[in-house]
């Protein structure tokens, strides 16, 4: 037994309610047992039960062991002075009795409830429960995806929450950073968001119709213009960093970008290319996504290639073979899921306006799904895996509740567990 177990038996009343009586034999009627507290104090609060013909409402106490109130010092605690039942799984200490009831629990709990939980927790399968996931009910399953999707955006959204604090709530300015992060790709994400933050939207805006400038602000910035070069093309941005790197004093960022076992194609050269053209194609590119109507538009607006050196090159000073550089359909549906639906998400959290929480739960809906392990494991499993809605939901389901054991928190898991209550 745990104390988490204890609580979540506790919650949805998962034992045998008949004949319910105290420690010293009073007989206990469970009105309302209580809401389940995450917060500082007793486990759950607002409880409403009566003891013989008395009518008590307040807080509501659960340990595994009567000692461990002792054990925790609650008598000195405050926030516990309005505890009216002592709900435990083994009463071990009678003293404790005069002062507050005590009910134990320990011969009430189905033992197929307990060999079920402990199953699941020794569980080193794919997920705990794959046995039985593909019983559960679509409507439970359908609700329980809905609410992972929106844990996850709520999530990334404290993200953008927090580039906002930092841009002085500039919201063109952090979704910028968002924007350069997500080019970065994992390995260079952190790189390419300090290479964003080291020159600001107001400086790229000044020479965005010259795609020139726009690679030399980037390019020197992250460091790639620190040779001697051959090329034509390369001596140039040298040459134009140098001059608008005296202008703005700008200081290039120290931090190393990574080539070692990566596609030519999510090379940071080239990445940092398409970024450049992107800057050079739009303009006030968060407040036109706020107003966009469909995921078309999005896409139509990233559909974009470096320009023509790039068509020979994957890094300065080195010809290669003939292939257009283009951002691609798998980078396109990387930004709407990673940085454009969370940015969107939380634009409509911090102003309280659903509108456009809804539109980036419905973009993911219209995005093609991921593939990766964690979604060919769901697959195997026959759970559906349509689109990024779907996706994203099994990766949040994956990595903050199975791979926890947090199946007491898990829909899931929990249809699982009463289905032995």
């Amino acid at each position: 037994m745990t104390e988490r177990l204890l609580q979540f038996i506790w919650q949805f009343q998962y034992f045998n309610r008949s004949e319910l009586t105290t420690a010293t034999d009073e007989t206990i009627q469970v009105i309302l047992p209580g809401q389940f507290n995450t917060n500082q104090g007793p486990d759950f609060i607002n409880s409403k039960i009566r003891i013989n013909q008395a009518l008590w409402v307040g807080n509501i106490e659960l340990h595994i062991k009567t000692s461990y109130w002792n054990r925790h010092k609650h008598e000195e605690d405050k926030n516990y002075s309005n505890v009216i039942l002592h709900v435990v799984w083994e009463h071990d200490d009678k003293s404790m009795e005069k002062n507050i009831p005590v009910l134990e629990l320990r011969n009430r709990v189905s033992k197929i409830l307990l060999q079920q939980y402990d199953t699941l927790m020794n569980n080193t399968a794919f997920i705990p429960c794959q046995e039985n996931i593909k019983n559960i009910k679509e409507i439970t399953w359908n609700s329980w995806k809905e609410r992972l999707l929106a844990e996850r955006l709520l999530r990334k959204a404290s993200i953008v929450d927090h580039f906002l604090q930092q841009s002085n709530y500039h919201w063109e300015e952090s979704f910028w950073w968002l924007l350069a992060r997500n080019f970065g790709m994992k390995v260079n994400a952190s790189a390419f968001e300090t290479v964003a933050r080291s020159i600001s939207l107001n400086i790229l805006s000044r020479h965005k119709n010259q795609i020139h400038q726009l690679e030399a602000l980037l390019f020197g910035q992250a460091g790639f213009l620190q040779s001697n070069f051959n090329e034509d093309y390369p001596a140039l941005l040298k040459k134009e960093y140098q001059f608008l790197q005296a202008k703005y004093k700008l200081k290039p960022v120290h931090e190393p970008f990574y080539f070692l076992r990566m596609r030519p194609g999510n090379f940071p050269t080239v990445r940092l290319a398409q970024l450049a053209i992107l800057i050079n194609q739009s303009s006030h590119l968060f407040s036109k996504i706020k107003e966009a109507v469909s995921v078309k538009e999005i896409r139509q607006w990233f559909d974009l290639a470096a320009n023509d050196y790039w068509h020979y090159h994957y890094r300065f000073d080195e010809e290669s073979a003939f292939k257009k550089k283009n951002i691609g359909n798998t980078m396109i549906n990387n930004i709407i899921i990673n940085t454009i639906a969370p940015a969107l998400f939380a634009y409509g959290n911090y102003n309280k306006e659903d509108k456009y929480k809804t539109k980036a739960l419905q973009w993911l809906e219209d995005t093609p799904a991921e593939s990766n392990a964690i979604t060919k494991g769901f697959e195997l499993l026959g759970i559906q895996n349509g689109n990024a809605y779907d996706s994203q939901s099994l990766i949040e389901l994956r990595n903050e509740y199975c791979n926890r054991k947090r199946c007491l928190d898990c829909a899931v898991g929990n249809y699982l567990l009463k289905k032995e209550s």
